[in-house]
């Protein structure tokens, strides 16, 4: 692994960087990393000094989703460790998400899964032409529960009926099409200063403008997103993945064998 799988800056402008730096796993999270990525986004929303945060990654993907190697040991928790172990992921998004300081995601490369319900999170999202998007959750038995409500939020049911249930891959083009990146750059370098200067628009709004905003936007919506919604999202998660068809899933994905479902 290259050094500490986050990375934080802050710079003198107040605008904070949290890197995801596992490139070598294409970005994917574990249980260490959600619990780092809570933490920082926690402790970045009580520093007075940050007015907003961009989530971005080091190497070629943006984020795999979960680490598989995670998830494989996942399949033989018991129900109660399963449950906490997807309510940590559901804080994760809900943080994320429901952060009162601004958030720019920066998509240099794929986001897949749980990487998707990353830049769906964000408030607002770049990619370059590098990125790719998908929800294959379901070909390894598993569903995409825990980022729904933010997918289903950022580009509607419809989209998210075909894309989850297909697990086809789309480009950054279509993401933009659906709504689910508001610009689309050529490079990694355009990338970079289109979000700098993104970012310093927001700098010119009153910190506790831009606070209330964020806070009235989300109260207009809120209707069909709550904790109770959000629960019942970690209980799926956690009921789905101890269930024989993820396990079957997961244990072809790792031989390299067709899933049990595509023999029947």
């Amino acid at each position: 692994m290259s050094g500490a799988p986050l990375l934080k800056r802050v710079d003198e402008l107040g605008r904070a960087t949290l890197t995801l730096n596992r490139p070598e796993l294409r970005n994917a999270f574990d249980d260490e990393l959600i619990v780092l990525l809570v933490e920082a986004l926690e402790e970045l929303e009580r520093d007075s000094s940050v007015r907003l945060v961009m989530l971005a990654a080091t190497g070629t993907a943006f984020s795999a989703g979960a680490d598989l190697s995670w998830m494989r040991r996942m399949a033989g928790y018991t129900h109660d460790e399963n449950l906490a172990d997807a309510a940590a992921l559901a804080a994760l998004m809900t943080t994320l998400a429901g952060l009162r300081k601004p958030t720019i995601a920066l998509v240099q490369g794929p986001a897949i899964a749980g990487g998707v319900g990353l830049v769906a999170c964000c408030d607002i999202a770049l990619a370059t032409e590098k990125a790719i998007f998908g929800l294959p959750e379901v070909r390894l038995g598993l569903i995409p529960a825990v980022i729904a409500p933010y997918v289903v939020a950022a580009i509607g049911v419809r989209a998210t009926r075909r894309f989850a249930l297909t697990a086809e891959a789309f480009d950054a083009r279509e993401a933009l099409r659906l709504g689910l990146v508001h610009e689309v750059l050529p490079d990694t370098a355009a990338l970079l200063a289109r979000a700098d200067s993104l970012s310093k628009d927001i700098l010119q709004g009153g910190p506790n403008a831009v606070r209330a905003t964020k806070e009235l936007l989300e109260e207009v919506y809120r209707t069909p997103l709550d904790y109770d919604l959000i629960a019942w999202t970690a209980r799926r998660t956690a009921e789905i993945r101890a269930a024989d068809e993820a396990r079957g899933g997961l244990t072809a994905f790792f031989e390299k064998c067709a899933p049990p479902w595509a023999e029947e």
